[in-house]
């Protein structure tokens, strides 16, 4: 019996739900990372880094998006390691996101939401190039971290520095 004579198989009522999520992401996505141009310039500017001032806002406005968007690669059968990345992604953004200021100008340059529906749609047009670039990210993922605690480290111990440094003057007053 061919697939016709069958009628629609169970994968592909996810699909089609997968694809008409697409299209609502990418609305959603223009209007987090890039509804507004910054007049005189090339950037665009979302309502990410604008709910970012709000404290706690612009992290749950932007959980909720990047959430969202993997469901729509689950989907739409986005492989694991392209839902890693997507992920890495997120968390990069969330982590940033945390730190007052510095973490609204990342989400104005970095735009998570972006990436990862350009994610999605480079898998879509492309699916072996796009899986071999998203598990050499993936590799770097853990030089990445191993920086970050190093760097965190070092600050650590140079703010010991400074305090016992500070205690041993203030004993010798």
């Amino acid at each position: 019996m061919d697939a016709q004579a069958r009628g629609p198989g169970p994968g592909d009522g996810r699909e089609a739900r997968g694809r008409r999520d697409l299209e609502r992401l990418r609305v959603i996505t223009r209007l987090f990372d890039q509804a507004i141009g910054i007049p005189g310039t090339p950037w665009r500017i979302g309502l990410d880094p604008l709910f970012g001032l709000v404290p706690g806002l612009g992290d749950i406005a932007g959980a909720v998006v990047a959430v969202y968007a993997l469901n729509v690669g689950r989907l739409l059968g986005v492989p694991l390691e392209l839902q890693l990345h997507m992920l890495t992604n997120i968390a990069l953004d969330a982590v940033i996101g945390t730190v007052p200021v510095i973490g609204d100008l990342f989400d104005f340059v970095y735009k998570a939401q972006t990436r990862n529906l350009a994610l999605i749609d480079g898998w879509l047009g492309a699916p072996h190039e796009t899986i071999r670039r998203s598990r050499r990210g993936l590799l770097l993922l853990p030089l990445a971290i191993l920086g970050v605690f190093a760097i965190l480290t070092i600050l650590g111990f140079w703010m010991l520095f400074i305090f016992f440094h500070w205690l041993f003057t203030l004993g010798s007053i």
